[in-house]
C-alpha cells in the first residue's frame, strides 16, 4: 500500500529513489485552488478549486503565494469524481506502526477530502441531494479504519513473493510493484493491511515476529452485506495472513488465507440475531468455486480448505453445499471440523485433533526461509485456506493455533529452538505471541464486522472468561446494531470510493424512493412497543382495582403485539441496506 494515486502521477513523479515516495507534504490552500509540495525533494502540484483539474508545478510556481492556509500531510491517497466535481483525499495525520525489512511502516490516524466542487450550484434539486448523500460517504470513508503505508516498501506483497521480482519491476514506483488485490487507493480502493509485531529473546538472540494481513479489495464490504462469491470467484472478507519471523540474519514467512465459503450465496439483515443464510441459485455455481481455487492455486500452489462451519442448522445447509462441490475438485483436500461442537464450551485443546488430520500437509507445504544475503533455502508451497461463517472468531483461533504450530518449526530450523521444545514452554514468549493474535482478530473484526473479535479468550487462555464473556456479547449487541442499521450507508461508502459504483450525471438518481420506505418509521415502531410494554405492565398492576383497567390492559397489549408483529414480518425494510450496488 503507498501514498500516490494511480490515477495521476502524484508522488511518484518525482521520486526521491527508485520506488519511493515523499514522506512529507505541504498543503496550501488557496482561494481558487489548492497547492501540494513535497518538503524532501520531490515535486509539486496544483488542484483547480472549481473542478478538481491537476497542474504540475516547478518549485518556484508551488513556492509562490502567501494568501493562504498552509498545513503539512503525509500523503495523497487519490481522487474520486462526483456529480459537482471531485474529491481529493489527503492523510493528515499519521502513526510509527513498526517497519517491514526495515522500512518504517506508518498507520493513518485521520484523513480528510478537500472539496473541488463548485459546479454545485449549477446542479438540479434532486442531483444535489444525491451529491450530499455521496459526500456523507465520504464522510464515512474519512474515518476508515486498520490503514497501513510504507513510503518506501511494498506491503502488498508477502516476502516469498517480493524476493522474487524480477529485476525491472523492483525499480518501477511502488503502485506498479504491487498486487493491486490489496492496493487501497487503487481507485481510492480501501486496502487493510493491518500489521503487529512483537520482539523477545531466545538463547541471548533476539527473535522478531510481524503479522501482516492483506485484505483483499476484490469483494470489499461490511459483514452482512458481502457475503461468498461473486460471478468471478473472488469472497468475502479474503485475508492473507504473513507470519514473518528474523533470528541471526534468518527471515521466515509463514502464509495462510481466510475467505468466505466460495459459493453465491447471502444473509440479509431482517432484525433477528441471526438471519438465515440462503443460497443464491445460479448456473455457474461450480464454475465460480472453480475460477476461486485456480486463482488461489495460481498465486499459492495447493491449498487445502478447513471449512469451520457447523453441520447442523441453517449453518449446516450451507456446509454441506460447500462441501458437496468441493468433491467435484479432488486435487483439493477438503477438512471440515465442526469447532462450536469440538471446541464447544472453551475447550481450545481440542484443535489438536484438527491439527493431527492436517499436520501432515502443512508440513509438506512448508514455509519461506531465506538468509541475510536474500538467498531462497525454502519455500512455501501451498497454503491452507479457512473459513467459518464471518471468517472472523472461529477462523482466527484456527489460525492462531495452526501459526503456533508453525513458529514451532520456524524457530527450530533457525536455531532459536532445539527439536524439542516449543515457545509454549515459556508463559512470557506464549503470552507474547497470544496476545499478538488477539489484537490482529480484533483489527480485523473492526474492518468487517465494526466489533471486537469473539472469542479472544480462546486464543489467549485457552478457555472461556467471565470478563471475556461479558466483552464477547458487547460485541455481539455492537455487531446486531451495526449490520442492522449502519451498514447499509457503510457499504455504499465502500462501494463509493472503491469505484464498484461510479457516479454519472446520465443515470438516474440511486436514492430515490419507489413505493414504502419503512425504515423511517423504525423509531416510531419502537416508541410505540416500549410505550405499550410500560403501559400494560402499569395497567396490569392495577387490574384489582377496576375493570376498567383489566380492558385498556388488553387493548395496550394487543396494539403492541400487532405493532411487534408488523415490525417482525418487515423486517428487511426497517434495516439499513445499500442502494448503489447489487449482492453479488
Amino acid at each position: 500500500m503507498e501514498t500516490d494515486a494511480d490515477e495521476a502521477p502524484l508522488l511518484a513523479e518525482e521520486p526521491l529513489r527508485p520506488g519511493s515516495c515523499s514522506s512529507e507534504l505541504e498543503l496550501r490552500e488557496f482561494r481558487d485552488r489548492y497547492v501540494i509540495r513535497s518538503l524532501d525533494g520531490g515535486g509539486a502540484f496544483a488542484v483547480a478549486r472549481s473542478d478538481g483539474s491537476l497542474r504540475p508545478l516547478s518549485p518556484e510556481e508551488a513556492a509562490s503565494g502567501s494568501d493562504c492556509k498552509i498545513s503539512r500531510i503525509y500523503g495523497v491517497a487519490g481522487m474520486i469524481r462526483m456529480l459537482a466535481g471531485s474529491y481529493i483525499l489527503v492523510i493528515t495525520s499519521r502513526k510509527d506502526a513498526g517497519s517491514y525489512q526495515a522500512s518504517t511502516v506508518y498507520h493513518v490516524n485521520s484523513m480528510k477530502f478537500l472539496c473541488c466542487n463548485e459546479a454545485i450550484k449549477h446542479l438540479t434539486s434532486q442531483e444535489k441531494r444525491d451529491e450530499a448523500y455521496f459526500m456523507s460517504l465520504l464522510r464515512i470513508a474519512e474515518t476508515t479504519c486498520g490503514l497501513y503505508y510504507s513510503y518506501d516498501r511494498d506491503l502488498t506483497l508477502n516476502l516469498q513473493r517480493a524476493s522474487k521480482l524480477v529485476a525491472g519491476r523492483v525499480h518501477k514506483p511502488l503502485w506498479k510493484q504491487a498486487d493491486p488485490r490489496f492496493v487501497w487507493n487503487r481507485n481510492l480502493l480501501e486496502e487493510l493491511i493491518e500489521a503487529k509485531t512483537a520482539q523477545f529473546t531466545l538463547k541471548h538472540g533476539p527473535v522478531r515476529i510481524t503479522l501482516f494481513s492483506r485484505r483483499c479489495n476484490r469483494r470489499l464490504g461490511t459483514r452482512m452485506w458481502r457475503r461468498g462469491a461473486n460471478l468471478e470467484g473472488a469472497t468475502a472478507n479474503f485475508v492473507e495472513t504473513e507470519q514473518l519471523v528474523e533470528y541471526e540474519g534468518l527471515t521466515s514467512s509463514f502464509i495462510q488465507v481466510r475467505g468466505s465459503i466460495p459459493l453465491l450465496w447471502e444473509q440479509i439483515v431482517d432484525l433477528s440475531y441471526k438471519p438465515r443464510p440462503s443460497i443464491i441459485e445460479h448456473d455457474e455455481m461450480t464454475k465460480v468455486v472453480q475460477r476461486h481455487f485456480h486463482d488461489l492455486s495460481q498465486r499459492y500452489g495447493d491449498t487445502m480448505v478447513v471449512d469451520l462451519t457447523d453441520k447442523q442448522g441453517d449453518e449446516g445447509n450451507l456446509s454441506n453445499a460447500f462441501a458437496a462441490e468441493m468433491e467435484k475438485f479432488p486435487n483439493i483436500r477438503y477438512v471440515h471440523f465442526d469447532f462450536h461442537h469440538i471446541c464447544g464450551g472453551g475447550n481450545f485443546h481440542n484443535l489438536q485433533a484438527l491439527y493431527d488430520e492436517v499436520e501432515e500437509t502443512i508440513h509438506k507445504q512448508g514455509y519461506f526461509l531465506m538468509n541475510s544475503k536474500g538467498e531462497i533455502l525454502l519455500d512455501q508451497s501451498g497454503v491452507v485456506r479457512s473459513n467459518c461463517i464471518d471468517c472472523l472468531d472461529r477462523t482466527n483461533v484456527t489460525q492462531s493455533f495452526l501459526a503456533r504450530k508453525s513458529l514451532d518449526s520456524q524457530l527450530q530450523r533457525m536455531g532459536a529452538l532445539s527439536s524439542a521444545e516449543s515457545i509454549s514452554q515459556s508463559d512470557g514468549i506464549n503470552d507474547t505471541f497470544k496476545k499478538l493474535w488477539v489484537e490482529h482478530g480484533d483489527e480485523l473484526s473492526l474492518e468487517y464486522a465494526g466489533s471486537y473479535a469473539l472469542k479472544g479468550d480462546l486464543v489467549r487462555y485457552g478457555r472461556q472468561t467471565l470478563p471475556g464473556l461479558i466483552k464477547d456479547g458487547m460485541s455481539a449487541l455492537s455487531r446486531y446494531y451495526l449490520n442492522n442499521f449502519h451498514d447499509g450507508v457503510r457499504q455504499d461508502a465502500l462501494d463509493l470510493i472503491s469505484g464498484y459504483y461510479t457516479v454519472s450525471k446520465s443515470s438516474s438518481s440511486p436514492f430515490q424512493i419507489v413505493g414504502f420506505e419503512s425504515a423511517p418509521y423504525l423509531p416510531v415502531a419502537s416508541a410505540i412497543i416500549v410505550g405499550g410494554i410500560t403501559v400494560t405492565t402499569f395497567t396490569l398492576s392495577q387490574v384489582g382495582r377496576s375493570a376498567q383497567h383489566l380492558i385498556s390492559s388488553i387493548i395496550c397489549a394487543g396494539l403492541t403485539a400487532g405493532v411487534v408483529a408488523l415490525v417482525k414480518a418487515n423486517g428487511k425494510q426497517f434495516c439499513s441496506r445499500p442502494r448503489l450496488c447489487g449482492l453479488i
